[in-house]
């Protein structure tokens, strides 16, 4: 049987090297960033920069499919041509040595009046990373965490005064109060519960017809995993089941803005479902045998969260148990 701890999941930063102890070297990293080795991606409000000069695929909706590799438009030091104030990210080295950093640029900036002109399109960043090596995608789903942290706490959370960005984007500190301040990720508990052979899948009004995925919910303060995973699953589906009960599998970086999805499957202790409609439109109790038709797209009705996401290996894992 597959050991479910052995999947390479999507998002995270396979390959990279992060390098904190050059984070605080200001001559290292402006030599870095200045050199013929450096790789600059480039990101703006979320969206990353890839290759290719077609349009762009548009907003993605949870489940939408899509097909292509368009990789990232890398960049060397040439990518300080771009904007004068541009926020800047050391995320580290390559796999060969490579200084990697990130730059997002302001929200107005124009690429058609800009030197890549041609040369790539923002793309919607699940359509872009639905396409990524493993390497590009953990490198820009780092970059975009880290910039979305940035755009949230521009002023210090202690005495309001505005922070500046240290440590090569790894860091705020305030100016009044000095302070410091450092990106934090939300844990998520993301969860299927089975019974007898079958496993309760959701979904949200706003989802696409169809589509239907595990049920999950943030951590609280002073929970354990397994404890917001079952608190969870009865606030939203009304079914119960018991910390002890569940088994922990893998967890997943998810940038949306700033996630640790945390894949767990749980035993049910009951079949009865009472769905809270302020958190799903609707749950139900699938078989092994609909589930298989669902991993492998023949299902009639429901289609299954893509490999990008957490819920694909959660679900898979119990499939690869239950075989």
């Amino acid at each position: 049987m597959p050991q479910a701890s052995n999947v390479q999941m999507p998002l995270s930063s396979q390959g990279l090297d992060r390098a904190g102890h050059l984070r605080r070297d200001a001559a290292w990293l402006e030599e870095a960033f200045r050199s013929d080795r450096a790789r600059v991606l480039i990101m703006r409000e979320g969206l990353p920069l890839v290759e290719g000069a077609t349009p762009p695929r548009g907003s993605a909706a949870p489940g939408t499919r899509f097909s292509g590799h368009r990789p990232l438009l890398w960049l060397g030091p040439q990518a300080s041509l771009l904007s004068r104030s541009p926020t800047r990210l050391f995320l580290g080295l390559s796999p060969k040595g490579s200084p990697v950093f990130a730059l997002e640029l302001e929200a107005d900036f124009s690429l058609s009046a800009s030197p890549v002109a041609g040369l790539g399109v923002f793309e919607d960043f699940r359509a872009a990373a639905s396409g990524l090596d493993s390497f590009e995608a953990g490198c820009a789903a780092t970059a975009r965490a880290v910039f979305e942290w940035h755009r949230r706490h521009g002023f210090c959370s202690a005495c309001g005064a505005r922070s500046r960005i240290e440590d090569a984007g790894w860091k705020r500190r305030c100016e009044s109060c000095g302070a410091e301040h450092f990106p934090r990720v939300d844990p998520v508990a993301i969860m299927l519960a089975v019974r007898d052979g079958s496993c309760l899948l959701g979904r949200q009004a706003a989802w696409p017809r169809g589509f239907w995925s595990c049920l999950a919910g943030f951590v609280e303060p002073g929970e354990t995993i397994e404890e917001a995973a079952v608190r969870e699953l009865f606030e939203e589906s009304g079914v119960r089941a018991s910390p002890a009960s569940a088994s922990y599998l893998f967890c997943q970086p998810w940038p949306f803005p700033s996630s640790l999805m945390m894949g767990l499957i749980l035993e049910a202790d009951s079949e009865e479902i009472k769905v809270d409609p302020s958190e799903l439109e609707a749950a139900r109790w699938v078989s092994r045998e609909e589930t298989a038709m669902i991993m492998a797209g023949r299902h009639p009705e429901i289609f299954a969260p893509p490999p990008l996401a957490v819920a694909h290996h959660v679900i898979r894992a119990w499939l690869d148990r239950t075989e």
